[in-house]
């Protein structure tokens, strides 16, 4: 096994010194905006008739399937969102669960697919403005390219507000549409008018509706655009989901009901091959309002339609290129931020490239192959889910789980293929060939740079490989953290991150000790010599705390080091430790613990856990036979005899308030043994009673601890805690714990 430190986990990440994180300032409000503003474009403005012409007037019902079959895809997006809510989307989620290549290939894939949609969305706005104004549409569209960035320069705030603008403008005037349609279709028209307008409902057959389905899914591609701007939501555990479920209940409502009168008001010979149905539809729909009023305000929906799709394409696609920096995938100097706070380069470069798709590149074909590469996407992040699930990472905690795990995924993944597979085989190939070019540069440009990240799929499969990736956890402890959502254990927190030395063969005391000096230099940079004499000092003198088996050395390095750290140290032949007036113990363990003097408290605390980890009868046998090092992290935070609780209006041990300690619904064995209240720590009597903000100490059996970490709220399972435990059989010849 090969020894690791705290130096090679940096690997893990590798963020520019002049990275920083994006400020949280969007709400409920600003998801809703940047989910439903990307899915209204061409899918209803542009879209219908055409899809109309291949499933006739069973065409609403297809875009309203297709809505069914984007919930997958949505709650899978959720799930990681709100477990991993940083920049970057769905290049982040993939990156970190499948590794650097699927995170290169899904990053800038996605980037490529957002600008590709986004600059037709722009192209969009000249079919609708050219009703009325004769304008040059790739210079119209250009001219917004540059009018989005610079908005979206300035900040996230002022661009979601103007996102919020259009979207609620848009959705206000499609639906004063769809009522005066509505009015129109039951109480003016002709019945046989509409039947005659509507026609067969499924004149291609089953195919014909299914490929239909196929064709109008993309226009709920952009459902998942917020979530590469999660970083910068407000609760993201709840804004994301309930955005997005909003959002595409939205959408879903307007597609299905819009389409529907569309297609009642239209003639098949008209609305199957027009491109401005919405405008043509304007003669026949409004009785209350003059026509050339309806006309200007269906011009103004469709340019706010198509300018919230570029704006919010503009905004979620940015954050790619910044995202991938930080890992170092491209540049680090799209880590930069300017002044607002934005990520400057990655929008320039996303509006640049942009604009040469607007100029030289016939975007109506290229945009089927973003929906293509997106449609893959969302098959990848099903995969995901699956992989973080089953990595069993302990800080994998979202904070939306989705429901019917794994079918939903399952399905996740198999309904994209399916549409792909219904898009054509040129689609297809052209799909291949991007992924072709984003492995190139995967190979040529980013493998060098990343080493030491695998990618969550490794915990699934490190009975085989052993190749689990120990970081990642430790990056998903540090984004719960971030979240608010969990207070993290500082033994758990010092565990994560301990240096490991693995000694197979036969080593003095003072080899021990210069080795131990030799890592510690290297993973902290202290002073190695003089650690290891330390060492030799206080065996010499016999003052090393030991357990049978394990040596527990505490030496305090004060302002040397800024944190706490743990070196654990593996001695395969043992190291006899014969210290005076003591007697002669064999180590198989060295636990040796680095404090500084800034909280005394906590460090004779840390070195208590420690020696009652060390104390166990399992310890040293599993110490001395765990495979690798996450077992050897896992041994060391051990069957844990403390659990530490602080009790907060919105925590899971809310319950608690205003009850005396004797009241609680604590399990057999389990006590509290530690009251901290107002800075100040003591043993609370049992008629004490339990406020906000106290920080409780139980002590008790380690199974039962664990049952009351995993509880909740312990008022909703006392059945369970209170259910006798088996006593754990030995696993060793070593005395069992003291009680």
């Amino acid at each position: 096994m090969t020894q690791t430190t705290p130096a090679d986990s940096v690997e893990l990440k590798n963020p520019s010194p002049e990275a920083t994180s994006l400020a949280k300032k969007l709400g409920l409000r600003d998801v809703f905006a940047l989910s439903t503003g990307a899915m209204f474009g061409s899918g209803f403005f542009l879209l219908p008739g055409l899809a109309a012409a291949q499933t006739g007037s069973s065409v609403a019902l297809a875009y309203v399937c297709a809505a069914i079959l984007a919930v997958p895809a949505m709650l899978c997006v959720a799930e990681l969102s709100t477990a991993m809510p940083k920049a970057g989307g769905a290049y982040f989620f993939l990156e970190r669960a499948l590794g650097p290549l699927a995170g290169t290939v899904g990053g800038l894939g996605t980037w490529l697919a957002l600008v590709l949609k986004s600059a037709f969305a722009l192209l969009g706005m000249g079919a609708y403005l050219a009703i009325v104004v004769d304008i040059p549409i790739k210079p119209l569209a250009v001219a917004l390219t540059v009018v989005f960035g610079a908005v979206n320069i300035i900040g996230a705030k002022e661009s979601a507000g103007l996102q919020r603008m259009l979207v609620y403008a848009l959705i206000g005037i499609v639906a004063y549409f769809i009522a005066e349609a509505a009015f129109t279709v039951l109480a003016v028209q002709d019945a046989a008018t509409t039947y005659s307008n509507l026609g067969p409902f499924l004149p291609s057959g089953a195919e014909g509706f299914i490929a239909t389905i196929g064709l109008v899914f993309v226009s709920y591609a952009g459902l998942t655009k917020v979530a590469s701007v999660a970083e910068e939501v407000q609760n993201p555990d709840r804004n994301l989901p309930l955005g997005m479920s909003l959002s595409l209940l939205t959408a879903g409502v307007i597609y299905g009901a819009g389409i529907f009168l569309l297609n009642a008001l239209i003639p098949p010979a008209v609305f199957h091959t027009d491109l401005t149905p919405l405008a043509t539809a304007v003669e026949p729909a409004f009785q209350l309002m003059p026509k050339g009023a309806a006309l200007a305000l269906i011009i103004v929906a469709a340019f706010a339609a198509f300018a919230s799709t570029a704006n919010a394409g503009v905004m979620a696609s940015s954050r790619y290129p910044y995202a991938m920096a930080r890992d170092g995938l491209v540049s680090a100097r799209f880590t930069k931020l300017s002044r607002f706070g934005t990520p400057t380069l990655g929008i320039v470069a996303t509006c640049a490239l942009m604009i040469i798709f607007i100029v030289g590149f016939d975007i109506t074909a290229v945009a089927k192959l973003a929906s293509a590469f997106q449609l893959m996407l969302f098959a990848l992040l099903g995969l995901a889910v699956i992989v973080m699930r089953e990595s069993q990472l302990a800080y994998y905690r979202p904070g939306f789980k989705l429901p019917l795990y794994p079918w939903l995924p399952l399905a996740g993944i198999i309904i994209p293929c399916v549409l792909i597979a219904m898009m054509g085989a040129m689609t297809m190939l052209l799909t291949l060939a991007a992924i072709f070019l984003c492995a190139t540069w995967y190979v040529v440009y980013v493998r060098h740079r990343v080493t030491g990240r695998a990618g969550a799929i490794y915990h699934v499969f490190r009975r085989l490989g052993q190749r689990a990736q120990h970081s990642l956890d430790a990056e998903l402890r540090a984004i719960v953290a971030e979240r608010g959502g969990v207070e993290l254990d500082a033994y758990e927190t010092l565990v994560e991150r301990a240096c490991i030395v693995d000694l197979p063969g036969t080593v003095s005391f003072s080899e021990l000790s210069d080795r131990v000096g030799a890592e510690a230099a290297k993973a902290y940079g202290l002073d190695g010599a003089w650690l290891a004499q330390r060492l030799r000092d206080e065996a010499a003198i016999g003052v090393i705390p030991n357990v049978p088996g394990v040596a527990l050395p505490h030496i305090r390095v004060g302002d040397r080091l800024e944190h706490d750290e743990l070196i654990l140290v593996r001695l395969g032949d043992g190291v006899l430790l014969d210290l005076p007036e003591s007697k002669p113990n064999t180590v198989y363990a060295m636990l040796v613990l680095l404090t500084s003097l800034d909280d005394e408290a906590t460090d004779l605390h840390l070195h208590a856990q420690l020696a009652a980890t060390a104390t166990e009868s399992r310890f040293t046998n599993e110490w001395r036979n765990d495979a690798n090092d996450q077992q050897l992290r896992a041994t060391v935070l051990g069957r844990r005899r403390y659990l530490t609780i602080t009790v907060e209006a919105d925590g899971p041990f809310a319950s608690w308030v205003d009850q005396r300690i004797d009241t609680l619904a604590l399990p057999p064995g389990v006590i509290v043994a530690v009251l901290q209240r107002l800075g100040a720590d003591y043993v609370p009597r049992q008629r004490e009673v339990v406020e906000l903000h106290d920080r409780l100490t139980l002590i008790g059996d380690p199974h039962r601890l664990d049952r009351l970490r995993r509880s909740g709220s312990p008022q909703r399972r006392t059945r369970d805690l209170l259910t006798p435990l088996p006593e754990p059989l030995p696993t060793s010849d070593a005395p069992e714990d003291s009680p």
